[in-house]
């Protein structure tokens, strides 16, 4: 029986209870001086192949453990050095000429920059099909100038470069794999699919020979449902669990999990449902701009802090929370100050002149992740569509659906990022005039025309109401107290190299 928490949470809807008392098998212990055993929440398909599964937790931490890009994100959001063990910034913000540390691929063979140059260059032009006009929009040129150093040559001055070269997706990675802090030990001798990584940089005698790892050094790492990684910290078996959401939060009370043990992230981002519907019934539907805007305002946001009672966490009707890098604050939809009931008058009536014109609406069809929190807000979604008039469903793929959960924290702090994530190229139902101007973006001559540019691209997207802004994302982690150096993120980004266990 798992005890109920020295200092009790506040009550939540307990769902999926029983799920937690599913019995685990095998495991090492993580008590006394071992490997420190850390779960994330996820899948193994996130450590099997990482790239195509971001921008999930698991796949995030694998890539920045065994697959580092040129510079890193510290706990506390701050660039540090990785493959790069310095750089400068030239020709007024124009050239970014890193210098690499003495590094080494899994198979031996050195890390050249020329090598660097060829998969950087592929990662910019993936990212650049998705995010247009994001800071790498201006790159011209990855060019390896001798062995150890590579410039990255812009058109125009970015900020937000180094942000960017430090997401997951700018891992540099062979076949084989990356160059570390972390690398992948093929037997470790643990049962099922826990991945066994050790240091890469080890420590040598006097003759040069590489020093066993100390145990402490070690991490066993695991990808695995939320209900598990939770049952398996209380049994003390893990130092460490990794990438909550809200979709997951609910789980924490019947676990009897101690508040104490609870760290939340203080991040920004997106948490909402993007309008991704295109075709048939449906598609005809959500192309009625009166419709995606009576869809946006028929949810009551005011109702998601008692399902989702996490200490400073506030919901919000806009894509971009704050002003950031905008010239003025940003957009504020023109139904904000109705109440809930003038809201819904307004979605019904817009329903009845859908009826009347092409008769029943279908029901739309709404993606969210698996877990008792995605439950708790399908249920507000249907409740409160069902109040003007639509009908809704649950599905589990995103392609099949009409309305698709967009939970993401945000890279670095711009306006940019924001609209990146959910323009044309997401395959967002999108403005076209919005896009124009993003483009136009890309093109200014300074600084200032271009978030002009932006800010006229935000106030477009936000009126066309192709995203459903809920909230900040939320991220949590249960970290147990005999390990140290853990820092609440506000980038999510817990580096595993940065934690310590206690010898109290």
């Amino acid at each position: 029986m798992v005890s109920a928490p020295s200092r009790p949470f506040p009550a939540w809807l307990t769902l999926c209870g029983a799920a937690l008392m599913a019995a685990m098998t095998g495991g090492c212990s993580d008590e006394g001086s071992g490997p420190v055993t850390v779960s994330v929440i996820g899948s193994p398909a996130d450590f099997a192949t990482p790239l195509e599964n971001l921008p999930d937790p698991g796949s995030k931490l694998f890539l920045e453990t065994t697959a580092q890009g040129l510079v890193a994100f510290d706990a506390g959001g701050e660039i540090l050095p990785a493959l790069a063990q310095r750089w400068i910034v030239e020709d007024d913000g124009r050239s970014y000429i890193f210098r690499l540390r003495r590094a080494f691929w899994p198979d031996g063979s050195k890390v050249l920059a020329k090598d660097v140059g060829r998969l950087l260059t592929a990662r910019i032009e993936a990212l650049r099909r998705l995010d247009p006009a994001g800071p790498l929009d201006a790159v011209q040129d990855v060019v390896a100038m001798t062995g150890e150093v590579i410039e990255i040559r812009l058109a125009a001055p970015r900020p937000y470069v180094l942000q960017m070269l430090a997401q997951p997706q700018m891992a540099i990675l062979s076949r084989e794999g990356g160059t570390g802090p972390y690398r992948r030990e093929k037997r470790g001798g643990v049962p099922g699919k826990a991945l066994v990584l050790t240091p890469v940089e080890r420590a040598t005698n006097e003759s040069g020979d590489e020093l066993p790892v100390p145990a402490w050094q070690t991490r066993i790492v695991r990808a695995e449902r939320a209900a598990l990684a939770i049952t398996r910290f209380q049994q003390g078996k893990a130092a460490l669990v990794l990438g909550g959401r809200f979709s997951d939060l609910p789980l924490l009370v019947p676990a009897g999990v101690d508040r104490d043990d609870v760290r939340i992230d203080p991040v920004q981002g997106l948490l909402g449902l993007a309008v991704t519907g295109r075709s048939g019934a449906s598609g005809k539907l959500l192309e009625d701009d009166g419709v995606r805007r009576a869809i946006n305002m028929a949810i009551d946001r005011s109702r998601l802090p008692v399902m989702f009672p996490v200490g400073g966490w506030a919901t919000t009707e806009q894509i971009v929370p704050g002003q950031l890098d905008l010239p003025a604050p940003p957009a504020v939809p023109d139904w904000s100050r109705l109440s809930q009931d003038e809201r819904w008058a307004q979605g019904q009536a817009v329903m009845k002149r859908w009826r009347s014109e092409h008769g029943d609406p279908p029901a739309l069809r709404v993606a969210l992740p698996r877990g008792p929190g995605s439950t708790l807000l399908f249920g507000l979604v249907r409740h409160d569509l069902g109040m003007i008039g639509l009908a809704v469903e649950r599905v589990d793929m995103a392609a099949d659906a009409d309305l698709r959960l967009v939970d993401e924290v945000a890279a670095y702090d711009s306006a940019l990022w924001y609209l990146g994530r959910i323009g044309c190229a997401r395959k967002v139902h999108c403005s076209a005039e919005a896009e124009a101007q993003l483009q136009a973006a890309s093109l200014s001559a300074s600084l200032d025309e271009r978030m002009a540019r932006v800010a006229q691209a935000e106030a477009l997207m936000q009126a066309h109401n192709g995203f459903i802004a809920l909230g900040a994302p939320v991220r949590w982690s249960l970290v147990a107290r005999r390990l140290t150096g853990f820092m609440a993120s506000p980038r999510a980004r817990h580096p595993l190299n940065h934690l310590f266990r206690s010898t109290n």
